[in-house]
């Protein structure tokens, strides 16, 4: 008798859990959880795998990107019961690595693109370098945030066309910047458009970020995800990601979304 009881208590417990656990994971398809953004963020700045992702716009494919963590690749093998080395753990950097390739419209040279983000333990973001590339030239840009400043060159032919070093400050007031881009004679163009007090408008403009764990259906399943949500010059941006934090889908200003194969898959 005893034996049989406790049996029955096994088992009763095994099946309350499982569905708690159940309504934890399904119950919820109206009520999703609010997070905080740096929680996501963090997801995705130590995803073990890389994600690739197809870039349309509208309905039309115009190419494709991949997005992978550098420390993320070196802590998957970690668990949390396993601590990091030491040299890794006091290192503390995070690389975003974005990288791809699209055309625009009836513009037959395609497009490469090539950007590396760092950021330092506590989220706080220490180099950004991006390499824009086609047939006609390559543009590059890189800033670190130790020396304030921002690097910018553009070659083509192996002839460097534009070489500007540009500070911080210089960024606050728009018509300096185009000015050291491309001159006098634009700016006082951009002038005519008002373009310039356009521009200045939109720097006390903040993206704020807004996230919550909810559910989206990728092919024939329905599966958990983080939401972030922001919006620029009044246009949506939403972010879908993983609970591991591979990026699944995205949408843009301009009907531009990039999203994995499997979401487009009945």
């Amino acid at each position: 008798m005893l034996a049989r009881l406790t049996f029955l208590a096994v088992a009763a417990f095994w099946v309350i859990m499982n569905v708690l656990l159940w309504r934890l994971e399904f119950g919820g398809r109206g009520g999703d959880t609010a997070v905080p953004p740096l929680l996501v963020w963090h997801k995705i700045l130590t995803a073990p795998d890389q994600s690739s992702l197809s870039v349309y716009q509208k309905r039309e494919r115009m190419g494709f990107c991949e997005i992978s963590s550098g420390v993320g690749e070196q802590m998957a093998v970690y668990d949390e019961g396993k601590l990091p080395p030491d040299g890794l753990a006091a290192q503390g950097d995070y690389l975003l690595h974005l990288a791809g390739s699209i055309s625009l419209g009836d513009f037959t040279n395609r497009i490469r693109f090539d950007s590396r983000l760092k950021f330092g333990r506590h989220n706080d973001w220490k180099k950004v370098t991006c390499r824009i590339s086609t047939r006609a030239g390559v543009f590059e840009i890189a800033s670190s945030a130790a020396d304030q400043m921002v690097h910018i060159k553009m070659t083509s032919e192996g002839q460097v066309l534009l070489k500007r070093d540009l500070s911080f400050g210089d960024l606050q007031d728009p018509g300096a910047v185009i000015r050291a881009l491309a001159g006098n004679s634009l700016v006082d163009f951009v002038g005519l458009l008002d373009a310039s007090s356009l521009l200045a408008g939109q720097q006390d403009q903040h993206m704020d970020w807004e996230a919550r764990r909810t559910r989206v259906k990728i092919g024939p399943e329905t599966v958990p995800v983080y939401r972030l949500e922001t919006s620029v010059l009044g246009h949506p941006v939403i972010v879908d990601v993983s609970t591991l934090g591979e990026v699944l889908h995205i949408d843009l200003p301009g009907d531009i979304s990039a999203r994995v194969d499997e979401w487009s898959k009945p």
